[in-house]
């Protein structure tokens, strides 16, 4: 028999966690005291970048096709979760050229002046430049047709003029990628991406904007650029003309996706400090740890944390082995990682008290900076209600295509069971609408007796099934409208969420559970169940059964990071 091996997507994050050394460590360069340091004088984490560079990190964001590391999104997500963990402010600052760079990787169709671009740029990134994704403009934030920058035709390329505002890394970066009205009466085909190489442009054709202070991610390149009249070549732009509206959709599909890693490092630190309280801290000659209600409550906050992992764990590897899905994967993901891990983070700053607040204190002054640096995630390439919107869109397509053809158990191998490597992308699959419905939805029928024969969970799995049916129905009533949203939309999406939510649990507990090993979390479906149950109570369909997320806790053992992602016992597929 082989000997056990991690998940491929695990076993590259671990690597990376083990080069970057122990973060309490003064000697280590990624270390907290650092982090704080550059945090109290909001000043850039330049040395901690310039280490993640040393380490490879950047080739992590260029696709395999053009000499990096990139695969599948599931492998990117983990890797920026290690130093997301470490620091919001760096992962953000760092991460963001894979933002960038995202356009290129997702444009279709492709000839060879784009591969020679991609080439380009790969090269580009790989020798660590910064690259920034400019959308935004002052007085337009999300609407990206109301953009003004402009790039007019002239002398064989474009001249380029106009604010790009609230940019991340718009100062360090080398090269821009931005969005531009290639057409004076915009609309959806007049808008066309292209990269701008400050390197190659007159110093007198650009200035960059001073960067904002900033509650979170304090030491972050927050700025803008102002760019006036400068050329660039037609082969800067990014696909065909006036498609840059439907190129920035696709790359947010893949961006929006990458962002959950974000949310689950910050999730990991905020619960790592929460268990070293417990252990440490005794009240009236006794730990905390075992006073019932704190271990309930905390057992809850790592059952949403095992949530959060199963469906970024779907989706991330749906970007690459099922890429259709992602028109309707990737909104929800974003809605609903970053939104759950700041209910996460409050419920842990409940847990740690007055030391949620303080900053000068050993080990618990790191809490107030997870919090405050966290809540910009949920903005981040379309806040959640932008990414509701975009799934209450598309409420007639997902109808139509419930309950569909049958999806036995096998079909959703490719994105649930961790042992599978995924395929690498291909940018022609990506779809801007949901076709089919939802996948994981789709499949829940097949999996409840499933769950049952394996002996786990198979009434709370069924409960999911039959609201995930009356939602539908729902779903089929409803008459979109083109402005003027009504909040009931907005709750349907939210509860389409969970459902979906609740579903890529399932489907990770059922083609993983054989492989988990003596992992407790896994035993007779127990992180399942507590997931479940709490997905059905939030939908409103069952009642909360706390005792659940007291077996949660228990089963936490003290020398592992609680993961459901990170099986130590997985075989060879």
């Amino acid at each position: 028999m082989a000997a056990p091996t991690l998940p491929l997507a695990a076993a590259v994050a671990r690597h990376l966690d083990e080069r970057l050394g122990d973060p309490d460590d003064a000697d280590v360069v990624f270390n907290h005291a650092r982090v704080a340091a550059a945090d109290e004088s909001e000043a850039f984490p330049a040395e901690i970048c310039a280490h993640l560079d040393r380490l490879g990190l950047p080739a992590h964001y260029v696709p395999a096709a053009y000499g990096g590391e990139l695969r599948g999104l599931d492998t990117l997500v983990q890797v920026l979760r290690v130093v997301a963990r470490r620091d919001l402010t760096t992962a953000i600052g760092h991460g963001k050229t894979f933002l960038g760079a995202a356009s290129v990787w997702a444009r279709s169709p492709r000839d060879e002046a784009d591969l020679a671009q991609a080439r380009a740029l790969a090269g580009t990134v790989l020798a660590g430049v910064p690259v920034c994704w400019a959308l935004t403009e002052p007085g337009h934030g999300s609407d990206l047709l109301g953009g003004e920058v402009s790039a007019l035709r002239s002398d064989g390329g474009y001249r380029v003029t106009g604010t790009k505002w609230l940019i991340n890394n718009a100062t360090r970066a080398g090269v821009v990628c931005l969005l531009a009205r290639t057409d004076p009466d915009g609309g959806p085909r007049g808008f066309t991406v292209l990269l701008a190489d400050k390197r190659e442009l007159p110093a007198h054709s650009y200035r960059c904007l001073p960067g904002e202070p900033t509650h979170g991610i304090r030491g972050a390149d927050i700025s803008g650029i102002t760019l006036d009249d400068a050329w660039v070549p037609e082969t800067a732009l990014v696909g065909a003309r006036g498609a840059g509206l439907e190129t920035v959709l696709r790359a947010l599909q893949l961006t929006r996706t990458t962002c959950a890693a974000l949310s689950l490092g910050a999730a990991d630190h905020a619960l790592a400090l929460v268990r070293r309280y417990l252990t440490d801290r005794r009240l009236y000659g006794r730990r905390l740890a075992d006073v019932p209600y704190l271990r309930r409550g905390v057992g809850r906050l790592h059952t949403m944390l095992f949530l959060a992992e199963a469906v970024t764990a779907l989706v991330s590897r749906a970007a690459t082995a099922e890429t259709e899905e992602l028109g309707v994967l990737a909104p929800v993901l974003k809605a609903f990682v970053p939104a759950l891990t700041d209910e996460l983070i409050g419920g842990c700053g409940e847990q740690l008290g007055a030391r949620a607040f303080l900053t000068g204190i050993p080990d618990y002054g790191r809490f107030q900076k997870v919090e405050r640096d966290h809540r910009i995630v949920g903005i981040f390439d379309g806040s959640t209600p932008v990414n509701r919107n975009a799934l209450i869109n598309q409420f007639p397509q997902l109808a139509r295509g419930w309950p569909g053809d049958p999806v036995d158990v096998a079909r959703l191998r490719s994105l649930a069971d961790l042992r599978v490597p995924v395929p690498e992308l291909d940018p022609d699959r990506l779809s801007l609408a949901a076709g089919r419905g939802c996948l994981p939805l789709r499949g829940l029928a097949a999996a409840v007796p499933a769950v049952r024969a394996a002996s786990g969970p198979a009434a709370r799995a069924e409960a999911l099934l039959a609201a995930t049916e009356l939602l539908h129905t729902e779903l089929a009533g409803y008459r979109p409208r083109p402005h003027d949203v009504e909040p009931a939309a907005y709750d349907l999406a939210h509860r389409y969420e969970l459902c979906v939510a609740g579903a890529s649990a399932v489907h990770l507990w059922l083609h993983n559970h054989e492989h988990a090993g003596a992992d407790p979390l896994w035993a007779d479906g127990l992180w399942l169940d507590a997931a479940l149950t709490w997905v059905l109570h939030r939908l409103g369909v069952a009642p909360d059964h706390p005792e659940g997320y007291d077996r949660v806790y228990a089963s936490l053992a003290p020398d592992r990071r609680p993961s459901v992602l990170d099986l130590d016992g997985a075989g060879e597929a």
